[in-house]
């Protein structure tokens, strides 16, 4: 499961961000990623292009369930003040737990403390 940043890299033009993404057969994003893909562009425009480029590469949008949620809600309660683990990050990390995936990322130090996340780093 992808990270939003590594998809931000690959708008970026970034190989080897690109290259990850290609050799993956399976590709899958948290709706939160989905989501804070589609709050960055500037225009209606830049959101389509974002929304056909998911399109194109079949990426799977994990849904929020109820599991997800609860899980989520955890980690913000355990990691938060120590941490400042945020929000959105609690969400795609518990969607990767609960889907028994790997989270492909840059932003390790977002999830490092998260103790059943399983983490592959990405290094633009």
């Amino acid at each position: 499961m992808f990270d939003t940043d590594i998809l931000i890299w690959v708008q970026r033009a970034n190989k080897k961000a690109a290259n990850l993404i290609n050799k993956t057969d399976e590709r899958k994003i948290s709706i939160q990623t989905y989501m804070e893909l589609l709050q960055c562009p500037q225009s209606k425009r830049q959101q389509q292009v974002t929304r056909s480029f998911l399109s194109d590469y079949a990426f799977e949008i994990l849904p929020f369930t109820e599991n997800i949620g609860h899980r989520a809600s955890i980690y913000i309660e355990e990691y938060s003040l120590s941490t400042g683990l945020r929000t959105g990050d609690a969400i795609i990390a518990a969607t990767a737990i609960e889907n028994n995936l790997i989270l492909s990322t840059g932003n390790r130090k977002h999830f490092k403390n998260i103790k059943d996340l399983n983490i592959s780093h990405f290094v633009p």
